[in-house]
């Protein structure tokens, strides 16, 4: 694949951050590596936003704020709690973990007053909503989505890339667009480490690509 190809592609790149420790001069040197690839977001949590957003400042580098990260399973009124502090402290997307149980308990009523209530939070910001595909069956995974077509969220992402077994493939993002909203975007995430599996992604209807690591865009 082509220098421009790889740069192509690392603009539509959200790179995940959720080690539990981490030195400001390590930040800096993540900070400056997303910068100097040009990748379009950094995603972290609410108690890092500060420190990221002071890396990123006066850069194309959007920043994203976990929401409900990694499980999705606290309370409804927490995860907007965590959604208005993000907004507080620099965030410029949501990325907002669903809690499973509502789907697959068929509490949908209840998942989409969460989905509402955050997208409220976030006052004007997008929100991207994530699932497990891992963790649902293609049934699940369509009617999440038939739900989340009506919710206010701007993305769908496939995971949270901090599972072992997580996955994502052609198939998952083909299921996904053909009965998701045409204007939601989705974002394809599940231990993608190079540019040949995340161009597939890409080509099968992913808008973007979430990874935990940079290493695929080592030629940049």
């Amino acid at each position: 694949m082509s220098q421009t190809h790889i740069a192509d592609l690392a603009a539509k790149t959200d790179l995940a951050y959720w080690k539990p420790v981490v030195t400001s001069k390590e930040f800096a040197v993540l900070c400056a590596d997303a910068r100097a690839k040009n990748i379009r977001a950094v995603s972290v949590n609410s108690a890092r936003l500060i420190m990221a957003s002071a890396g990123f400042e006066d850069s194309t580098v959007q920043l994203i704020a976990l929401v409900g990260f990694p499980m999705g399973t606290s309370d409804s009124d927490v995860k907007r709690y965590e959604a208005e502090v993000a907004v507080d402290f620099g965030a410029q997307e949501i990325e907002l973990v669903l809690n499973l149980d509502h789907l697959k308990n068929n509490s949908h009523r209840v998942m989409m007053r969460e989905l509402n209530d955050v997208v409220d939070a976030a006052d004007g910001r997008a929100v991207c909503a994530v699932l497990e595909t891992r963790a649902l069956t293609r049934a699940e995974l369509i009617r999440a989505c038939e739900f989340i077509s009506d919710s206010g969220v701007k993305c769908v992402s496939t995971g949270t890339d901090f599972w072992p077994d997580s996955r994502v493939d052609t198939d998952d993002i083909k299921a996904i667009r053909d009965v998701l909203d045409s204007k939601i975007a989705i974002k394809a995430v599940g231990h993608i480490r190079d540019v040949e599996l995340a161009h597939q992604l890409i080509e099968a209807g992913a808008a973007r690509i979430g990874t935990t690591s940079l290493g695929m865009f080592k030629k940049l």
